[in-house]
């Protein structure tokens, strides 16, 4: 489980393809020794498990199945990558709970200022739309956000200065593509009264 907070951007550092799927080396700021082989880590919203290790770097083993439904089958090297510890027991939940299991992949409509904060305007996939409530929650690319506004088109969010300098929010374009996880209790309510997956 996450919370949303990015603690960390890193960045690809090296792309290695197998049959079925990717290894993926990605350098970090964050202490290596705090981290063990195993540890879950959100990679701009997916969860991932370390599999290996250096002084600044960690690799993961992506599969074929994440790969064709959220961004990552598009990383090349330099990429910058949204990066969030797992949730400890006792740690503060300032966003919301985050599972890092992405329901589908967004794209990124439009972009305007608005004051010193930046609008930005979502199209999600169609058949998760309906999940999408003003007021809710949802995950981009792992940061937790708030929607601001939904129309039969897609959804606003307001990103602040903060969130702009310490994710990759800052360099989203019109046309970029993110990764989306719709609130959880919006999934499990669908579900509930039958008109889930």
């Amino acid at each position: 489980m996450f919370t949303g907070l990015i603690t960390d951007v890193g960045a690809l550092r090296g792309r290695k393809d197998g049959i079925g799927g990717v290894r993926f080396e990605i350098a970090t700021a964050y202490a290596m020794d705090d981290i063990a082989i195993g540890a879950s880590i959100a990679c701009s919203g997916v969860c991932l498990t370390a599999v290996d290790k250096g002084a600044d770097w960690f690799a993961v083993d992506v599969s074929g199945e994440t790969l064709a439904k959220t961004t990552l089958g598009e990383w090349k090297q330099g990429r910058r990558i949204n990066l969030e510890r797992s949730l400890r027991l006792g740690d503060e939940l300032g966003g919301h709970i985050v599972s890092g299991h992405v329901d589908g992949v967004a794209r990124i409509a439009d972009r305007r200022p608005e004051g010193d904060s930046t609008r930005f305007f979502v199209e999600p996939p169609a058949e998760l739309a309906r999940f999408v409530a003003g007021k809710g929650s949802v995950a981009l690319d792992g940061v937790s956000l708030t929607v601001n506004e939904v129309t039969d088109r897609g959804f606003g969010v307001c990103i602040i200065p903060h969130t702009a300098e310490m994710t990759t929010f800052g360099a989203l374009q019109p046309g970029d593509r993110v990764n989306l996880e719709i609130d959880m209790l919006a999934r499990y309510v669908a579900r509930l009264l039958g008109k889930g997956n």
